[in-house]
């Protein structure tokens, strides 16, 4: 196993059974490699080394034993809005933050899994933006170009993984933060079903709009998590049937109908999708149908679907302002978004979750015509550090609707939707396509992204050596 990158949860896992290696040593060998590359990547806001390296020993007693779990001893992140005990979850924020006093739900299921959490990854504050970059830890760089943003809100996880860091982490997706830093970072990025993944302590984040989920180098990895950290606190109110989505991996997905769809949902801003972007979209539709499957252009009838994504999104800021120790440290457009949730937070919150059965039935119609959707998963490559960062409020909403278009109405619906790498443009920066289904098709979207990475082997691209570990200047 090569200490330089991370081998791929499915590998380490099995290393480990086998006693090819300890827990500790792969500990260690995580923990240099996140020392190395924190002053250029930034992808952690917390690393837990002591704590960590405590927890590899413990997994070494128990591998030793001969005890298995589907994760013993594997080293593996979490974005920073999850609470782990004993540390802070600042989200993204100044300020003098408590350190929590349980896990997350999720993160108590990856511990039970026997996974090692080495740290918090760095995201955007209250992840509201697709970068990650603020006053309170500094910039977050894409290992494929350190000039370059790798997507937020989940950009530190996605850094962490693409750069070989870690096998595997966890991120969250509100408006796309696992999709799309995961296309702006070659990997696999799982939003599963509202209610797979926990988000307890919060009954619902963002009034529901967003969910936990996984970003990986494979489809196999990013499933393997994402069973690992599914299942339900007693309390929460989305409790979809239970599913072994990793089943769903190399298994032949049957001959599929699939949607290419390339016009933008209604966003009320002007959003063109980037030529090169368009053509890697077009020869993955053709790559699937010389798989099989049947493809044909048709676009989802989202209607007015953003009236119900808004209200959702601004009260869950209001809601996470109020929490936060000392307001006045926050961004200054984050405060105006929670002023809006504000406003919003009443009748208008009430009609958008109103909103959602009728949607569900009318967008649900057209999975009676197609199994799957594929559809980019942004509308432009990834943009330079700061150039999204320094644009004020109506600027910065311009820019991101004209980058980010595509991912936000599966946030409103619920439903699974996985990244994939689609390829290159611009020189060598890494775009992706998004695979959507209705309720509860998290193992047929998996068992065709898993068909696609047999064939196009996105794993086996790693960035230039020479990127990742670059010196800051």
């Amino acid at each position: 196993m090569t200490p330089d990158r991370a081998t791929g949860l499915v590998e380490t896992r099995r290393a480990l059974a086998d006693g090819e290696v300890t827990s500790r040593a792969l500990v260690e060998r995580t923990l240099a490699r996140i020392e190395a590359t924190q002053g250029t990547l930034n992808a952690f806001r917390i690393v837990r080394a002591e704590a960590a390296l405590a927890e590899a020993d413990a997994a070494d007693r128990e591998l030793a034993a001969g005890t298995r779990r589907p994760l013993l001893g594997v080293p593996v992140a979490v974005k920073d809005d999850m609470d782990v005990v004993g540390e802070p979850t600042a989200f993204g924020c100044r300020g003098d933050f408590p350190p929590a006093a349980a896990d997350a739900e999720a993160v108590r299921r990856l511990r039970a899994a026997g996974a090692v959490i080495v740290g918090k990854t760095n995201t955007c504050e209250l992840g509201q933006w697709p970068f990650t970059e603020g006053p309170a830890f500094g910039d977050t760089r894409n290992p494929w170009h350190t000039g370059h943003t790798p997507g937020g809100s989940s950009g530190g996880s996605a850094a962490a993984v693409a750069a070989g860091l870690v096998p595997a982490a966890l991120g969250s997706d509100g408006a796309g933060s696992v999709r799309i830093p995961a296309s702006w970072t070659h990997l696999v990025g799982i939003k599963p079903q509202r209610g797979r993944i926990s988000t307890w302590p919060r009954a619902e984040s963002f009034h529901g709009i967003t969910v936990n989920g996984t970003l990986a180098r494979t489809v196999a990895d990013a499933a393997l998590l994402l069973d690992a950290a599914s299942g339900n606190h007693p309390r929460d109110p989305h409790r979809p049937a239970a599913l072994t989505v990793a089943d769903a991996v190399g298994r032949d997905p049957g001959r599929l109908r699939v949607a290419l769809s390339l016009k933008p949902p209604f966003t009320a801003l002007p959003a063109r999708l980037h030529p090169q972007i368009r053509t890697r979209i077009v020869q993955l539709a053709d790559r699937l149908a010389a798989l099989g499957h049947e493809v044909e252009e048709a676009d989802p009838p989202y209607g007015q679907i953003g009236l119900a994504f808004l209200p959702r999104a601004t009260a869950g800021i209001a809601e996470l302002v109020r929490e936060t120790p000392d307001p006045a440290l926050l961004d200054p457009r984050t405060r105006d978004a929670a002023r809006l949730g504000r406003l919003l937070g009443g009748v208008p919150l009430r009609a958008a979750r109103r909103a959602e059965p009728v949607l569900h039935r009318r967008i649900g119609r057209f999975f009676a015509s197609y199994d799957v959707i594929l559809a980019p998963t942004t509308a432009a490559p990834p943009p330079l550090v700061g150039a999204l960062h320094r644009l004020g409020g109506p600027a910065l909403d311009r820019a991101m609707i004209a980058a980010c278009p595509y991912a936000w109405p599966w946030n409103v619906l619920g439903w699974p939707g996985v990244n994939v790498p689609a390829g290159f443009v611009d020189g060598g920066l890494p775009v992706g396509a998004q695979l959507l289904g209705p309720a509860g098709s998290e193992p047929r979207l998996v068992s065709l992204a898993a068909q696609l990475e047999a064939e196009l082997r996105w794993h086996e691209q790693w960035p230039p050596e020479r990127t990742a570990n670059a010196a800051a200047a």
